[in-house]
């Protein structure tokens, strides 16, 4: 199954979670619903937070048949959107890209051991160990965002919850979601704070 298809996915009705998986899981989890759940089928991504939108018109293949001709078309469009072979080393994952810098970075990044690739390389490394996980903190508060301003914008204390999100105040946030759905609470938590 590629990653589009199993990318993990969790489904609202409502303010109620109704299952979580792949998407094509989730998606066909969606469908079952029809019918039966008054409020309508939301599907989240895990990773941001937001919403994906998948038709659920017909049968359960032509609802799977959509969602990998989707895949294909993002595949083939990625395709045709890179650059041509033959810069680069593909096998261990190198791709040339263009880096636009002034003349003075050119000529200091020439000056280092390895040359501009691998000192470019070093420094990325170097700034992505620096992080300290912040990069991963702000993604995470990002993904609790896109889900609240879906689902939850209307809740008591929804702003004040927001300015404990950005702040990383895990205990504050908990606090102010007391009153919230059990379901909605505790996946905002989880995309918040892991």
């Amino acid at each position: 199954m590629s990653e589009f298809l199993s990318k993990p996915c969790t489904l609202f009705a409502g303010t109620r979670m109704m299952a979580a998986g792949s998407l094509v899981d989730v998606a066909l989890a969606a469908k079952a619903l029809e019918g039966v759940q008054v409020d309508p089928a939301i599907i989240f991504e895990d990773a941001t937070g937001r919403v994906v939108d998948v038709d659920l018109r017909g049968s359960s293949a032509e609802i799977v048949s959509r969602l990998v001709a989707r895949d294909q078309e993002a595949a083939a469009s990625s395709k045709a959107s890179a650059p041509a072979q033959g810069r680069g080393r593909p096998r261990l994952g190198v791709v040339s890209r263009e880096v636009t810098l002034l003349p003075r970075h050119w000529e200091w990044l020439s000056a280092q051991p390895g040359g501009a690739s691998q000192a470019l390389r070093r420094l990325v490394d170097e700034a992505r160990q620096a992080d300290g996980g912040e990069g991963r903190q702000r993604a995470a508060q990002e993904a609790s965002y896109h889900f609240m301003s879906a689902v939850a914008g209307d809740f008591p204390g929804y702003e004040e919850t927001l300015r404990a999100l950005f702040a990383g105040d895990e205990k504050q946030f908990t606090d102010l979601t007391a009153p919230w759905p059990a379901d909605v609470r505790a996946y905002a938590r989880r995309l918040a704070f892991g």
